[in-house]
């Protein structure tokens, strides 16, 4: 398939998940903002705001292309001027309950004149609180969403999140991981077309994993202290895509879309100084569940 075809999917997953997530949550909308990168290409922007289950969510896509910028280049080993197209559909969801968890996927083609091509992408949870039924649920979706593709992708690409969706100067995970993969490129066992029908695959996950989790604790009842918390929770979730999340940092540093950028982030955060939670509460039940290499499945 070409780098059009791609990106027209992608096109039509965004359509298909936006109109899914506004039937889910029964009353907001989203509103979509076309915008156009001076270097070539653009995208559409749709953010969801005040609904019954998200607070605001963003469910964002993109094909730009031009020359490679000299950062990537030298990321890259690269001497030589390329030109580049990248395409993909990158989504966060920031509920109102702290009892439904935040969520990220993102699925991307970067392509190269000189050839060269991958495929990159992931799906992540960061429950507010860490209810381990559902984690195994959510890792379990996602094990069998990778097992149709490959039986090593699940603890490979899980492994990934693990290391990657890391607070080092908190020394905890974002939330409770899911899988990530980057750079997948085609080899002796997987051609271009089994490559993006993984990460088809992984793009249509998110619907059924998210909104199960909507339609599962909507309704559950919260209290101001558990509300306090998910403020608190935000507030780490800033910090990760602020200080350590590579797509922030690239696109604030190559002058990209300011909005589409700082869309992850929260309506509403806060940080209280030197914060520890009570022994033996929910709280600190769910900040000694934000460590790597935990077995859910």
């Amino acid at each position: 398939m070409t780098k059009e075809q791609i990106s027209i999917y992608f096109q039509i997953l965004q359509d298909h998940i936006c109109e899914a997530l506004e039937r889910a949550d029964g009353n907001a909308k989203f509103h979509e903002d076309n915008w156009q990168r001076e270097g070539g290409g653009g995208g559409r922007s749709r953010v969801i705001q005040g609904g019954s289950v998200i607070e605001k969510g963003g469910v964002m896509y993109s094909a730009v292309w031009g020359d490679l910028h000299e950062k990537m280049l030298a990321s890259m080993g690269l001497i030589e001027k390329v030109d580049f197209f990248a395409t993909g559909v990158s989504i966060v969801i920031h509920p109102q309950s702290p009892l439904v968890p935040i969520i990220h996927m993102n699925v991307r083609y970067f392509e190269m004149s000189n050839g060269t091509f991958w495929f990159g992408g992931g799906i992540d949870l960061t429950p507010h609180y860490v209810a381990e039924e559902d984690a195994i649920w959510f890792h379990q979706s996602l094990k069998n969403a990778c097992d149709k593709h490959d039986k090593t992708y699940y603890e490979k690409f899980k492994t990934w999140a693990d290391d990657y969706f890391f607070n080092t100067h908190r020394n905890e995970t974002r939330g409770i991981g899911g899988i990530f993969f980057d750079y997948q490129k085609t080899d002796e066992t997987r051609n271009k077309q089994q490559l993006f029908d993984f990460v088809k695959e992984i793009a249509e996950s998110f619907l059924p994993i998210y909104t199960h989790f909507m339609k599962k604790n909507r309704h559950l009842p919260f209290t101001e202290k558990e509300k306090t918390f998910q403020l608190l929770r935000r507030g780490r979730y800033v910090e990760f895509n602020l200080v350590h999340d590579r797509g922030t940092k690239f696109g604030l540093e190559t002058n990209g879309r300011t909005e589409s950028i700082l869309m992850s982030m929260p309506p509403v955060a806060n940080w209280v100084y030197d914060y520890h939670a009570v022994e033996g509460s929910e709280e600190e039940k769910t900040l000694g569940l934000l460590k790597k290499g935990i077995n859910w499945v």
